[in-house]
Formats: C-alpha cells, sequence, structure tokens
C-alpha cells in the first residue's frame, strides 16, 4: 500500500511505494499578480519565493518524482506576458534537482506545453495514479481508471478553515481535507457522464466496460502551494439548496464525497475536527 504524507509544514504531500517517491503540490498560479496591477496594486512578482520554498522542499523530501497538480498558470486561456518568462525559468531551475516531473493540467493550463521544457511530462486532466493513489486537478472527472486506486488526492478547491474569535475577528488558515468517499456513488456518476448505461451493478460494469475494480473509499484536498492566494472556507455555512453547490468540481458536486465529516489538519499536523465540528468557528 502506498504510504501518503503531508511534508509539515508545506502545502505539499508525499507518496511513497518502495524506493519510489513521489512529491505531491497543486495550484501554483504562477504569474497571479497581474490581475493584482490591472486592478491598480502593485505586488513584486511572488515566482521567485514560490519557487525558493519548493526548492527547499525538494532537497528536505528528496523525491524520485514530482507531480503539480494543475494550475502551474493563472491566466486561464491566454499566456500572459509575465508567464513566458517566470515559467520556463521556474521550470528550468527545479528540473536540476528532481528527474521526473510531470504536470496534470488544470482549468488555467491553456497554452501551457509551449512554456515548460521539453523534458517536463505533460499529463491529461483526467489525471495519473501512483501506486494505489490516483491524482487529478479537480475541475474534471478522472479516468475511470483511478477508481480503482484506494486513495485519490485533488486540488482546484484551495482550502482553508475561517476561525473567528469571540471579539469578531476572523483568521483564515490553509487546510489539508480527508473526506470519505462513496465509491459506488462515484462509479454511478462518473459513468453517467460518461454516457454508459448502467443496471443495479454499477461496480460490475465499471469493471466489464472499463476493466476496473472499484476500491476508492477516500479523498485527499490538497491545499495550494501559492501561499499568497486567497482560498474557500470549507467550514463557512451558506444558505443553499442543496450542500453540494457550494463545492467546485464534479465530484465534490456528484454527492460522493461526504464534506461534513471530513477531517481537516492544518500544514503543521494539527488536527482540528471535522468540517461539521467547526462551522460553528466560522
Amino acid at each position: 500500500m502506498t504510504q501518503i504524507k503531508p511534508v509539515q509544514p508545506y502545502p505539499a504531500m508525499l507518496l511513497q511505494e518502495n524506493h519510489d517517491r513521489a512529491l505531491v503540490v497543486s495550484d501554483l498560479h504562477i504569474g497571479w499578480e497581474r490581475l493584482l496591477s490591472q486592478r491598480g496594486v502593485h505586488v513584486p512578482s511572488q515566482t521567485p519565493k514560490i519557487k525558493n520554498m519548493l526548492l527547499k522542499l525538494i532537497k528536505e523530501a528528496k523525491p524520485t518524482h514530482l507531480i503539480l497538480l494543475g494550475d502551474i498558470k493563472d491566466a486561464i486561456t491566454k499566456v500572459a506576458l509575465e508567464e513566458w518568462k517566470d515559467i520556463p525559468e521556474f521550470f528550468e531551475d527545479i528540473q536540476e534537482k528532481v528527474a521526473d516531473i510531470q504536470v496534470v493540467l488544470g482549468n488555467h493550463d491553456g497554452n501551457l506545453e509551449p512554456l515548460l521544457p521539453e523534458t517536463i511530462k505533460i499529463l491529461p486532466t483526467t489525471g495519473v495514479s501512483f501506486g494505489d493513489v490516483g491524482l487529478f486537478h479537480g475541475h474534471a472527472w478522472p479516468a475511470p481508471e483511478l477508481l480503482e486506486c484506494r486513495s485519490l488526492v485533488t486540488g482546484h478547491v484551495h482550502p482553508t478553515i475561517a476561525i473567528r474569535d469571540p471579539m469578531g475577528f476572523r483568521m483564515t488558515k490553509q487546510v489539508f481535507v480527508k473526506a470519505p468517499c462513496d465509491g459506488e456513488q462515484l462509479t454511478k456518476s462518473l459513468l453517467n457522464h460518461l454516457g454508459t448505461k448502467m443496471e443495479t451493478d454499477i461496480s460490475g460494469v465499471l469493471n466489464e466496460q472499463h476493466k476496473v475494480k472499484l476500491n476508492v473509499s477516500q479523498l485527499f484536498i490538497m491545499p495550494s502551494f501559492n501561499q499568497f492566494l486567497g482560498g474557500r472556507p470549507i467550514n463557512e455555512r451558506r444558505k443553499r439548496k442543496k450542500k453540494t453547490e457550494a463545492f467546485i468540481g464534479p465530484i465534490l458536486r456528484s454527492g460522493c464525497v461526504n464534506i461534513d465529516d471530513a477531517e481537516v489538519y492544518l500544514l503543521d499536523g494539527t488536527f482540528l475536527g471535522t468540517v461539521d465540528q467547526l462551522k460553528a468557528l466560522s
């Protein structure tokens, strides 16, 4: 079984399968300062700080693989001027420290390929597996093959926790989220998305149509590696007709993930409680 360990106190995860070690980070959003500049708020490029934090993390974790779970850049479809400079330089320095670098495309990664060195492996939005862990960005459905993994890891959400003190002051912290996942419900939703006709034996259809044995039972949501970005407080109380309308991404909206019972951890490993328990603090 693949070992899954958050790398404290970073917004990163380390997967170990025998002698292979995969460092996983998500949502760099290189070039995000451009949007602030357009609104008259001028912030120096934070890319060097993000790169230096990743280089320090690589030195400590000593991974054999680096997997980036999407949203490398911030501009969604086009390539901003800053990204033409910052992204190639970023990866030229990183690839000197890790031989195998894989990028799972996110919804902000339109036209990313020309910016990356040829040695970087570009993977589809449907994700990739490492041992018995399936990894994808989260804005699109994962490949059916990933449902054979026991655990799924996604980004895209930028999860944070909101805490309000008795004086009314409110702070937010980046967090990891570990949530139970109903594999049968996920399979049903995914097969429905793929247009597959189903009877009562959903896992049997998955096996027959895709040669995949259903194993998935939990979902990890990664915090953004760009710590300068905001996030979505997952413990906020929202007045909506359906709880799933508060979430982004097809898996969370499908209802297969029990967010209320999800465990919430700070980057230093502190267990805060479940999302449901933390709603009173928001």
